[in-house]
């Protein structure tokens, strides 16, 4: 373990197996001849790019989403084979390396779409685009009321090839009303298209809530996020997810301290008794949340306890009362000791945030370990 994590004691495990178990989850919910996009942004929302992106190809993913053409690149590099879509915009630019990896764009103007079969003509090349429909959402994406003239226009561009067309939710948690006239807007777009003899192969739409409460948003491929590694996008979802991620680190110092202690920047919090003091070696320089500080648990020997006073950029303090604990017990942060667990899911609560800024934010200086899956 040493070797994997350095000297510092501080690491996330990142359970394969249970990467497996989500995506199966997922697979169950689809038709069978549904093709899967997995999004892999942000290093697979902080678990890991490569390890994540060879898990899932070994278990049969259609498409890989990311974010930036760097994403892609670091892909290719791995040796990954199957498609990938950059669902972030490119500039005119920085066309070049979709083809030296064989990247598909998003584009969303006539004006990229132009620049682009301009580029492919030359390198003697066909352009495989995906185009971003703005059905709500208000980021990217061409207005869906002018979306079928714009990809009219495009059709006729002859070294381009729309091999998909998509949209995104952003109500889909809590407006029902509105994602349903998001996703009847965007299938009459579709319809209205394939009577123009226009057929897009891929259409997709549904996140990770669209994959389990709006069938009617999976058409013809599914691009989930947060459920892949096992987290809830909102409660009372019908579907039993496995953390992939858990975060652990060790005690690196105990001192016995009287009442009327103080304890971390700004005295925050002061104890009530003559107690034990443990600092382990974690803070906001690795991604956890300042504004978990005097709020959030850890688990030490199978027992919660409260983070005691602002977290620092490389250390936390816990009060841990008078406990029989020594310098290197093993203590949990996200993830399960004995029959505690502590979830992303209660850490974001309790920073007024999302799961996804949670584990996207854990830092590169935490060292990944991984638990490998069965194949």
């Amino acid at each position: 373990m040493k070797k994997e994590i350095g000297y510092r004691q501080t690491w996330a495990e990142i359970n394969l197996k249970n990467l497996k178990h989500n995506f199966l989850e997922v697979k169950k919910r689809v038709l069978k001849e549904t093709k899967v996009l997995v999004t892999v942004k942000a290093d697979a929302y902080g678990h890991g790019l490569i390890p994540v992106s060879k898990t899932l190809e070994s278990l049969g993913v259609d498409f890989f989403g990311v974010a930036s053409i760097d994403e892609g690149i670091k892909l290719r590099e791995a040796k990954i084979k199957h498609p990938i879509l950059v669902l972030g915009l490119v500039l005119k630019e920085d066309f070049a390396p979709l083809f030296k990896y064989s990247l598909a764009s998003t584009i969303c103007d006539f004006d990229s779409a132009y620049a682009l079969d301009y580029k492919a003509r030359k390198l003697g090349r066909i352009a495989k685009i995906h185009i971003k429909v703005d059905t709500g959402m208000g980021r990217i994406g061409v207005q869906y009321l002018k979306a079928y003239d714009l990809i009219k226009k495009m059709n006729r561009l002859k070294n381009i090839s729309i091999e998909g067309i998509f949209t995104h939710f952003p109500l889909a948690d809590i407006n029902n009303k509105f994602t349903n006239q998001e996703i009847s807007i965007f299938k009459k777009l579709v319809s209205e298209l394939k009577k123009e003899g226009i057929n897009i192969p891929l259409i997709h739409a549904a996140n990770s809530i669209g994959v389990l409460d709006y069938k009617n948003s999976h058409f013809n491929m599914v691009r989930p996020g947060l459920i892949i590694y096992g987290l809830y996008p909102k409660e009372k979802l019908k579907i039993k997810l496995k953390p992939v991620l858990s975060l652990k680190t060790r005690i690196v110092y105990l001192k016995n301290v009287p009442k009327g202690f103080k304890v971390s920047y700004g005295h925050t919090y002061i104890t009530k008794k003559n107690t034990n003091i443990a600092t382990i070696p974690l803070g906001y320089g690795d991604g956890y949340p300042r504004n978990l500080s005097n709020k959030a648990p850890v688990l030490i020997k199978g027992k919660r306890f409260k983070i005691s006073g602002r977290i620092c950029m490389d250390q936390i303090m816990v009060d841990v009362n008078n406990s029989k604990l020594k310098v290197g017990d093993e203590v949990v942060l996200i993830g399960r000791q004995g029959r505690n667990k502590i979830t992303v899911e209660e850490l974001a609560h309790l920073a007024m945030t999302i799961p996804y800024e949670i584990v996207c934010g854990l830092g590169s200086r935490i060292p990944r370990v991984y638990i490998k899956a069965d194949y």
